[in-house]
Parts: structure tokens; C-alpha cells; sequence
């Protein structure tokens, strides 16, 4: 063969090899992107930071608070409850073609990485809005060369897995806009006190700015950068066609009421009682806090969100915001220990020391109720039982030390009994009732009812100088609500981890009766008292629908009112931190906020009186005499006894000659009376 034709020949030859081996491995790599697409399509999106934080769930199974070391503030919506102005903002600004892409700007991604050639580092990014989501949701921040593959490739899985509404919802929930505020509306109930569906547009354009740099852009650290960025944002709004000129400079324009941020309030519901979760699961359950944060626990706890509402709202309306008074507010469901509602102070921001957790108060007046209870069982007193309330000088520690009490006001009524003496608070009456009974039988009796802090045996225990959380106060009362049956305070139902498997679950609770329930009736008989006229909490009656028992309390630096109905006992303190004096009006501020938030808290509840238990018997007194109430008494009360216990003689100081009138009347009836009667009457006789 001639070696011109060989030449053409093999030349062919090679080519058909090219394209072979060309087709060969374009197959290949279309097989190789088929099966990575696959792959991408059913491996699972790694778990997102936010998705492993533990979640905390309410009463009801709704979830109301997450646990994360980030402190992170953010509350979840969807994409109809936020402004079509502020998505067209933050899209306009951020990914003019979200809604074209599929994850991916491949002009501006050939930008950037001629840029970053050319620095030789990775100076420019030309992030979507879906490769931002990826990044926040399961990366860092540091520019790499391997993170921008993992971004490349979870941005990829974003878009198979979610529509495009369904993306910028998510974006639109995670982005940070600032000073702890993560999420569109979390960013709006910061800045502008409202719902992200709300914002208008001069709004929406602010906010959108921020995301490029939170602390540059935020109106509280630099207000010119920020409506700087805002031009920018209505500029290229005005360029995507979303608003005219005329409607960008009206925007640009209107004057914005920012919020001061002395004046934000978190955005997680109940966030003392969140923290108190997190010391029981930590330090009680064992649980490690890094687990805690990052496991990705569901922790099903007690609370009622609808009391916890209640007691939010009572003590906002309660309180003086601009004051530096604090407040700590607890109630227990007597029934079963669980913690209903609990406040741990006026502002979460300003002070995360919950206060209905204070160990280092003292109760005052509101701990007699537990020193009667112990007089009353032991049967060294009753409800009549009297002494004199006069200016008083004790004597304790075998005479070596003196104890003189004073009343308020220096105000002493004389003689008077258990019912008055609670009633009225008198201080004179409680420390003769402790001399009476001894320290020790009292101290047991708090250990009884839950009191877990030290009480010092000396004549003020009587007035509660021995401090006592408020929390106790109210497992303490929860015990006398339900008829001397001691259910243990109980926050944590059940916890269940990602899979949801058990980690925890409540042992079951069998009451124990710590207390005779004729005892508890009796005590709580006299502390309706307190609530009627004259009684020191009279002033909060007319608030209250329903029978409720309770009791005072009040030093220079503390005020207390803690009660019960059959469904709830509540604890409510107030007072300074640095322990400084109150005032007395500042001191009327807890009886009010128990009777609101009582009042709140049970209003879908029929009013109960309490059970009267077996071994309780009531009579009629006359009490000028404490003894049973002769026919002449005409002042008469009826009052409750355990059995055994109440007066078996009658009052003999009151007697009245019959009236003449009353004679003549008699008389008449007799007339009026029918010969039956007269033979029957004859008969018996």
C-alpha cells in the first residue's frame, strides 16, 4: 500500500480512538454525576446546630424554649407571616436571581474565583442565598477550600430537597441580625417592638441591610451606616421593579420609631423556668450539659403555658418596669407536685437570677401558718386558743437572753385568739404560740411540708427571720392545700432523646400523708381569715372569685403573699436585690399579683371550697367567751375544731329576760293554735 494512504488511514484511526475515549469518559463523568446525584439525593442533610439543641416542651407538648451555650434568641414563623416588602428586600440585595438558580450564581461563583486566583486566597465570595443557609446551618465561617466543597455540596442538597419558599423561609428564620437576635422576627421584635409581618417597607429595608454585618450596620451601633445601607437596598429594589423611585425615597425618608434596647424582652417563653430546667437536668438528673446543649434532647416538662402567661402578664402589670424592685413568683398544682408557673424576676435581660428560686429571703409573717399547723396537730391549741397582745418581753435560752417583738404599727388588741391573731399578723401572739410549743416540733413540721433551708431555733422564728425561697413557701402550702398529702415538687415529666428513646421518665409519685388532713383543714379554715375585712390581705378580696387561703408577710426589704385554692399554691416575693428597705407601697405589690394571677390562671376552673376531712366538727362560739355560744349569744361565730378538741362549756355572761311583747306574741300563737295541738301538747305531757 502506497504510503500516501497509510497516512489518512491511521489518521482516521486515531480519530475514531479520540472520540471513542471522548465518549467513553464524557459517559463516565455522566455516570459518575448520576450516581453523585443519587448519592445527594439519598444521604441525609447533616443534623443543622440549631436542630441539635436540646428542646424544652410545655404541659401540652408544644415546644417553648430551646437549651444552647449560644444563647441564640430567635422565634420560628412562616414565610406568609413575614412582609412581602422585607423578601423582596433581602432578595433584591442578596440573590437577584434566588428564584432562577438552582443554588448556584455560576457567573458570579467565575467572578469570585478569578478574584481569589489572582489573591491567591479566598478574598470574594459570591454566596446565594441558599449557600449562605448551608453555611449557617451546618459550617463555620472560615474561608477554606474544603468548607466551600462541603458548602458546594449541602447547597446542592438544599435545593433537591426544599422548594424555593421553602428555602428563603429558612433563611429569613437563621440569619443573624444583631445583638443576639436570630431570625426575621426575632430581629423585628428587637428593633421595631412588632410582628415581621407587620414591618413596612421604610422597615423591611432597614433590616435587610443588617445581615452584611450585624454590628456594622445595626441602627443601635451606627443609625448613619445603617440608612446608608438601607439606600442601597431601596436602590436595587427599585432596579428588580419590586417599588418605584417615588416609593423608594418615601421610605428612605420616614422617621422610624426604633425600640430602646432597655426596653427588649426575650423572645423564648418562660426563660427563668428554662434555666431552672437546666439546673435539675444537670445537677438533679445527672445529665451533661454539653449533652444537654448539643444531644438534640426533648425535655417534657410541667408547665402550663396558659398559667405561665398569666403569672408573665400579673407581674408585668404588677410591677414598675423603671424600678429596680424585683419579684420571684412559683405556683404547684397540690395535687401532683408539678410546677405550674414560675417568674424569676421583672426582666430576663436585665437579670437572670431567678428569684423564685432565692434561698437567702426571709418569709416574715407568710411562715406562721406552718408554726400553727403544728400547735393546732399537736393539740396544745385550738381555734379559740387566747393570749394577750400587749408589749412583751421573752425570755429564752434559760433566761439568759431576752426576745421583745414588736407589732406594726405598735398596735396591740389585748386578748385575743388563733382566728384574729392570723387574721391580723400579730407578731405578739405568734412568738407566745411558738414559746408555747417549742422550737423543734415547728422545725420538723417545715421538713414535713418541703422546707429544705435551715431554720435557727430562737423565739423570730415565729416571724420568719430564717429564710426560705419562695419556692418552698409554695411546696410548703401545697402540702396544706391538699389535705397534709406531700406530692414532691416535680418539673421534669419524661426525656426522650433524637431517636426517641427514654432517658428519663418521673418515677411514679405515691403521696405521703406528713400531715393529719383535719390539721390542714383547721389552718386552712383560719387563713381564709386573712381575706376578710380587716385581715392584712382585705385589700385584694374583691379581685378574688373563688375561696382562697393564704397569708402575708412583710420585713423592711421583703413582701410576701403566699395562698392556696384546692388547685394551686403560689408563692409570690418581692423586694431589692441589695436587700435595701421597701416602701409601703412597694409592699402591697404582692398581694395583688397573687390574687391577679390566681384569678387568671384558674378562670376556665369552677370556684371549690375546700374538703372538710373527717375528724373536723364545727360549732358555734361566742367570742367574747370562746365558749360554745349560749341562746342568749346574740354575737356568735362558727368555728372548726378537730374532734375532741372544741369547747364543751357553754357561755353562761349572756342572758336576757324574756320581753313582754315577745310573751304577748306567744300567747297569740297559743290561741291561734287547733284543738289537735292542744290535745297533742296535753298528751305529751
Amino acid at each position: 500500500m502506497p504510503e500516501s494512504e497509510e497516512k489518512p488511514k491511521k489518521k482516521k484511526t486515531r480519530t475514531v480512538k479520540v472520540l471513542k475515549a471522548s465518549a467513553i469518559i464524557a459517559l463516565a463523568g455522566l455516570i459518575l454525576i448520576a450516581v453523585f446525584v443519587v448519592y445527594l439525593y439519598a444521604t441525609s442533610l447533616p443534623l443543622a446546630d440549631n436542630d441539635r439543641n436540646s428542646r424544652l416542651f410545655d404541659i401540652n407538648g408544644e415546644v417553648i424554649a430551646t437549651f444552647s451555650s449560644s444563647g441564640k434568641d430567635s422565634i420560628p414563623v412562616t414565610l406568609n407571616q413575614i412582609a412581602p416588602e422585607l423578601k423582596e428586600a433581602t432578595i433584591a440585595v442578596e440573590d437577584r436571581k434566588f428564584y432562577e438558580h438552582h443554588g448556584f450564581d455560576v457567573v458570579g461563583v467565575g467572578r469570585a474565583i478569578l478574584v481569589n486566583i489572582k489573591e491567591m486566597s479566598m478574598a470574594q465570595g459570591a454566596s446565594t442565598l441558599t449557600q449562605q443557609l448551608a453555611r449557617n446551618l451546618y459550617l463555620t465561617h472560615e474561608k477554606t477550600w474544603s468548607r466551600k466543597i462541603k458548602e458546594a455540596v449541602y447547597t446542592a442538597q438544599l435545593e433537591m430537597n426544599f422548594t424555593k419558599d421553602e428555602i428563603l423561609q429558612m433563611y429569613l428564620n437563621e440569619i443573624y441580625y444583631g445583638h443576639g437576635a436570630y431570625g426575621i422576627e426575632a430581629a423585628s421584635q428587637m428593633y421595631f417592638g412588632k410582628s415581621a409581618a407587620d414591618l413596612s417597607l421604610a422597615e423591611s429595608s432597614l433590616l435587610a441591610g443588617v445581615p452584611k454585618g450585624p454590628t456594622y450596620y445595626s441602627p443601635y451601633n451606627n443609625m448613619k451606616k445603617a440608612k446608608d445601607r438601607q439606600k442601597v437596598i431601596l436602590s436595587a429594589m427599585v432596579s428588580t421593579g419590586d417599588i418605584t423611585q417615588s416609593e423608594a425615597d418615601k421610605a428612605y425618608n420616614e422617621v422610624l420609631d426604633i425600640k430602646p434596647q432597655s426596653e427588649r424582652k426575650t423572645n423564648e417563653e418562660a426563660p427563668y423556668f428554662r434555666d431552672y430546667i437546666r439546673s435539675v437536668v444537670v445537677n438533679q438528673l445527672g445529665i451533661d450539659s454539653s449533652r444537654l446543649d448539643h444531644g438534640g434532647l426533648n425535655i417534657y416538662s410541667t408547665i402550663d403555658m396558659r398559667m405561665q402567661k398569666a403569672a408573665e402578664d400579673t407581674v408585668a402589670s404588677g410591677m414598675d418596669p423603671e424600678s429596680q424592685l424585683q419579684v420571684g413568683l412559683v405556683s404547684i398544682d397540690p395535687r401532683n407536685g408539678y410546677v405550674k408557673a414560675m417568674v424569676g424576676g421583672t426582666n430576663y435581660l436585665t437579670s437572670q437570677y431567678n428569684h423564685a428560686l432565692a434561698d437567702n429571703r426571709q418569709p416574715a409573717s407568710s411562715f406562721k401558718p406552718i408554726m400553727y399547723l403544728t400547735a393546732i396537730e399537736s393539740k396544745q391549741m385550738t381555734s379559740v386558743s387566747l393570749f394577750e397582745s400587749k408589749p412583751t418581753v421573752f425570755h429564752y435560752d434559760n433566761d439568759r437572753k431576752t426576745y421583745e417583738p414588736k407589732n406594726f404599727g405598735d398596735n396591740y388588741l389585748g386578748w385575743i385568739d388563733l382566728r384574729k391573731a392570723i387574721a391580723v399578723s400579730d407578731n405578739i401572739y405568734a412568738v407566745s404560740t411558738l414559746m408555747k410549743i417549742g422550737y423543734e416540733p415547728v422545725i420538723e413540721m417545715a421538713k414535713k411540708l418541703g422546707v429544705t433551708s435551715t431554720l435557727n431555733g430562737v423565739p423570730s422564728l415565729a416571724l420568719g427571720t430564717s429564710p426560705i425561697s419562695p419556692f418552698e413557701m409554695a411546696s410548703a402550702y401545697s402540702v396544706i392545700a391538699n389535705e397534709g398529702l406531700r406530692n414532691a415538687p416535680v418539673a421534669v415529666l419524661k426525656i426522650t432523646d433524637a431517636a426517641d428513646r427514654i432517658v428519663y421518665k418521673v418515677p411514679e409519685q405515691t403521696p405521703e400523708q406528713v400531715v393529719d388532713a383535719a390539721s390542714t383543714y383547721v389552718v386552712t379554715s383560719l387563713m381564709e381569715s386573712v381575706f376578710d375585712t380587716g385581715g392584712t390581705a382585705h385589700r385584694v378580696a374583691n379581685k378574688l372569685t373563688r375561696p382562697v387561703a393564704g397569708k402575708t408577710g412583710t420585713t423592711s426589704s421583703d413582701a410576701w403573699m403566699v395562698g392556696f385554692t384546692p388547685e394551686l399554691a403560689t408563692a409570690v416575693w418581692v423586694g431589692y436585690d441589695e436587700g435595701k428597705e421597701i416602701t409601703t407601697t412597694e409592699s402591697r405589690r404582692a398581694a395583688p399579683i397573687f390574687a391577679g394571677f390566681t384569678e387568671k390562671a384558674l378562670e376556665n376552673v369552677p370556684p371549690k371550697v375546700f374538703n372538710v376531712p373527717e375528724g373536723v366538727v364545727s360549732v358555734y362560739i361566742d367570742p367574747t367567751t370562746e365558749k360554745l355560744a349560749g341562746e342568749y349569744c346574740e354575737s356568735r361565730r362558727l368555728e372548726v375544731f378537730l374532734r375532741g378538741t372544741e369547747p364543751t362549756e357553754y357561755c353562761t355572761e349572756h342572758y336576757a329576760e324574756p320581753d313582754p311583747a315577745d310573751t304577748e306574741q306567744e300567747i297569740e300563737r297559743d290561741r291561734d293554735d287547733s284543738w289537735w295541738d292542744h290535745f297533742r301538747n296535753w298528751w305529751t305531757k
